[in-house]
């Protein structure tokens, strides 16, 4: 019986031992927790291990430390600003626009004829050496902006002529039309016609004189005109230098620029031809009605 006690004792010790070793319904739900908080933890490290990060690599000629892919893209997109020495020219230098003639075009027209006397016209340049000359439909005249060009004219025989244009055609003369001195037509055609067919484009001519420059008559320190005369490529802008810098004056339709408050009369002036370039001419004097010549002249194109 003492033996069969002893057996009995031992195996509820066992028996004890084994059941405490067992988890409980608390511990299954604590270990469940935990399970489920570390679950999104792990997840979250696995979508960043399977996407890294990597930094943008150098660009050639920087410096080490990377840019940030959107300040590249700013950079690139927006308008570089000009430094310094890339500073717009300003409104006074930039090559102006041609007008209505432009270079290296060629106009349908009809030439006719008049009587040109001594040259003289409404360009005002005064009597002409040489009768070669026209005039322009007031269209293409445009203000006296045509004044002084050299023409290429050419008929449908195959003749032609360089003309200079002194003189402005008005209505009805049409839009390509150009007004022939006498002596002009009949180089081109039997002044009988009276009228023929043509082709023109504007011409740069070689010549070895430099322009000359006048002050209209009644100009003073208080008011005055300028005329550019003997230019070989046409006349687009002339600037005079005031205190305050160049000044841009009007042209008028009878060919002057105008100083209506005397402004840059008798100082430095800065002429533009169509092409853009710029002629500054100093130490002319106040002279009314002298034709004053410089020893500037613009390049031929």
């Amino acid at each position: 019986m003492r033996g069969t006690a002893v057996v009995l004792t031992a195996a509820g010790a066992l028996f004890c031992l084994v059941t405490a070793m067992l988890p409980g319904p608390e511990d299954e739900t604590g270990a469940r927790a935990r399970a489920d908080r570390a679950a999104p933890a792990a997840t979250l490290a696995g979508a960043t291990a399977a996407a890294p990060t990597s930094p943008a690599p150098p660009v050639a000629g920087s410096h080490d430390t990377a840019t940030p892919t959107a300040a590249v893209g700013a950079t690139t997109g927006a308008t570089p600003r000009p430094s310094t020495k890339e500073t717009p020219p300003a409104a006074s230098t930039a090559p102006p626009s041609a007008g209505r003639i432009q270079p290296e075009t060629t106009y349908q027209g009809t030439a006719t004829a008049y009587a040109a006397g001594d040259g003289n016209g409404a360009c005002l340049f005064g009597p002409s050496d040489d009768l070669m000359i026209a005039a322009m439909n007031s269209t293409d005249y445009e203000s006296a902006r045509a004044c002084g060009a050299y023409v290429r004219v050419r008929a449908a025989s195959g003749a032609s002529i360089t003309v200079r244009i002194t003189n402005e055609c008005p209505l009805p003369c049409a839009p390509g039309q150009l007004d022939l001195s006498e002596q002009a037509f009949a180089e081109l055609a039997d002044p009988k016609l009276g009228r023929i067919p043509i082709t023109w484009s504007l011409l740069s001519p070689h010549t070895s004189g430099a322009l000359s420059i006048r002050y209209k008559t009644g100009s003073s320190p208080y008011w005055c005109g300028i005329q550019v005369i003997d230019h070989r490529n046409p006349v687009a802008r002339l600037e005079v230098r005031t205190t305050k810098g160049w000044r841009r004056l009007p042209r008028t339709d009878y060919n002057y620029f105008l100083a209506a408050d005397g402004s840059g009369c008798g100082g430095a002036m800065r002429i533009t031809d169509i092409y853009g370039e710029q002629l500054t001419v100093d130490g002319t004097a106040l002279l009314p009605d002298v034709a004053q010549r410089t020893g500037v002249q613009f390049a031929p194109h």
